[in-house]
Parts: structure tokens; C-alpha cells; sequence
């Protein structure tokens, strides 16, 4: 089966979530609350709880923040799988006393069966290419934000697409956010890990940031992209793509998602080509690792 852009994918799980009402996610109140997830989970655990302060780390990082954080006393998996390291935190969690949540897709996962129902909250989901996660984190979001999935891929289709230029001519990319997406740099600066690697250079920070010494070396090569603000001082080369009004985290990652779709697309097509024996090594890697 051949494997999508991602642009392609994010319309698709726009469609998803549009063809049915969303959930809610709530939680019992904490003293204070930890949430454990890793990629592009973790990112979307700050979006979830951005309204309380609550403390995120990934799996290699929790068991030393439990020993300094003696106040914590709920503990929040986040894992569209339910599967790797989920299982072996949220049992962990369990036999600390904690007050644990799974967050997921699948509620019948090894993680999600370790708990009683009212403590798993399960989103929908599609399957899509390994380490895509677009519709699993993108339902979480929604949970929280409830924005319309169906407003934001009209504003794609009808607003961004038409702006898309040859990404040929541009060799990097630099995507500037405003300040308020800041807890969502990671997941773009995660897409171009995963769909180029080191063959391109993608990178990501608010405006504010981006006053700080990161165009001391400019290249005619690299593209700077802003998101929802007017660009007038940085990069030789520059695109300006509007964000819908009053866009939320959702809005945000769909359109940065499309965008990189975009570039992938015209790109050579190295993810595709590895992508199937990717998955073949990653699972082993859990595997041997424990996970």
C-alpha cells in the first residue's frame, strides 16, 4: 500500500474527527498531577493540562522526578498505543498508590486493561504510517480545545493551499509560531526528524524567540514560514500562512502538519523508502529494551 504525505494524513484526521462528537477528558482533582508521555505526546499532555500546574517529563525522566516530588499524587500515561513503556509506568504508578489515567486510543491496550474504566480515556484514531500520530494526538487536543475539525480543513483547503510555492527552491525551512504555540515547536521539530532526518534542516521557534541570535547566519536557501503573523525582518527568502481566526493548539498543528506535507511531498521520497523496515527495527528495539 503506498504510504501518504502527511498533508494528506492531516485531512484525513480532520475528516475523522468532524464525523462524530467528541469526547471529553476529565480528571479527578490533584494535589499535584504528573503526566508521563514521550515524542509528540508529551507536547500534547502540556496542551491538555495547561490550565493546571501539573509536571510533564518523558519515561526516562518520571522515577527521578517521583523521588523529588513527594506532593504528586496522580499520575497521567499518555500513550496512543497503550503499548512500549505505557504498561510498565502505569503499573509502576499503580503499585506507588498513585491516582493513575491512561490517555489512548485503544482501551484494551496492555496499559489500558491494567485499569478500571473510569480511569482510561480513549480517543479515535486511524491507522496511519509509524510515527505519523496525527489523528491520535490531534483527538486528544480536541478533547481539550474543542475546536471544529471541520472549519480548520476548510481554512487548509480553501486559505493555505493556495499559497503552497515550489518548497524545491528552499533547501531548510525555519517555522515561526506565535508565542502562545510555543509548547507545540517540538512536534514540528519532530515531523522533520522523523520525515528527513539529517537530509534537511527544519527548524522552529516563536517570534519572540527568534530575536535571540538565530539568524546570525543567513542562507538564500532557507524558507522562513510564519504562521498567523507578518514576517517584515527575517530571512531572505519568505512565506506568510494565515491561521484561522482565533486558532487554537488544533488549528496550529494541523496547519504546520500540512505544511510539512507539503514540502514532503516534492521531496525525495526517503521516509517511504524506510519506513517498513523502521517499524521492523523499532519494535525490536522495544523488545530488547524492555519496553
Amino acid at each position: 500500500m503506498a504510504i501518504p504525505d502527511l498533508d494528506e494524513v492531516t485531512l484525513a484526521a480532520l475528516d475523522l474527527h468532524a464525523s462524530y462528537e467528541i469526547p471529553r477528558i476529565a480528571l479527578a482533582p490533584a494535589r499535584k498531577r504528573l503526566v508521563i508521555a514521550s515524542g509528540n505526546a508529551l507536547p500534547t499532555g502540556r496542551v491538555l493540562f495547561s490550565d493546571e500546574p501539573a509536571l510533564f517529563c518523558d519515561e526516562g525522566q518520571y522515577r527521578a522526578v517521583l523521588e523529588r516530588e513527594r506532593e504528586v499524587d496522580s499520575g497521567v500515561v499518555i500513550s496512543a498505543s497503550g503499548t512500549k513503556h505505557a504498561p510498565i509506568i502505569v503499573r509502576d504508578l499503580l503499585d506507588r498508590g498513585l491516582s493513575t489515567y491512561l490517555i489512548t486510543c485503544n482501551a484494551k491496550s496492555p496499559a489500558g486493561l491494567l485499569l478500571p474504566a473510569g480511569r482510561v480515556f480513549e480517543t479515535r484514531a486511524q491507522p496511519e504510517p509509524i510515527t505519523y500520530n496525527t489523528s491520535t494526538y490531534m483527538g486528544m487536543m480536541l478533547a481539550k480545545t474543542r475546536e471544529e475539525p471541520k472549519a480548520i480543513k476548510q481554512h487548509l483547503v480553501e486559505k493555505v493551499a493556495p499559497l503552497i510555492p515550489d518548497f524545491n527552491l528552499s533547501e531548510a525551512y525555519y517555522l515561526m509560531l506565535r508565542p502562545e504555540f510555543d509548547v507545540e515547536r517540538e512536534m514540528f521539530i519532530t515531523k522533520f526528524d522523523e520525515l528527513f532526518g539529517a537530509r534537511i534542516n527544519g527548524r522552529c521557534y516563536t517570534t519572540e524567540q527568534t530575536l535571540h541570535a538565530k539568524t546570525v547566519v543567513p542562507w538564500e536557501k532557507e524558507l522562513f514560514i510564519s504562521f498567523g503573523v507578518k514576517n517584515e525582518d527575517f530571512g531572505l527568502q519568505r512565506l506568510e500562512i494565515p491561521l484561522p481566526d482565533n486558532a487554537g493548539f488544533v488549528a496550529m498543528v494541523a496547519t504546520g502538519y500540512y505544511v510539512i506535507g507539503r514540502i514532503q511531498r516534492v521531496k525525495p521520497p526517503w521516509f517511504k523508502q524506510h519506513a517498513d523496515e523502521y517499524a521492523r527495527i523499532q519494535k525490536a528495539l522495544f523488545e530488547k529494551h524492555g519496553g
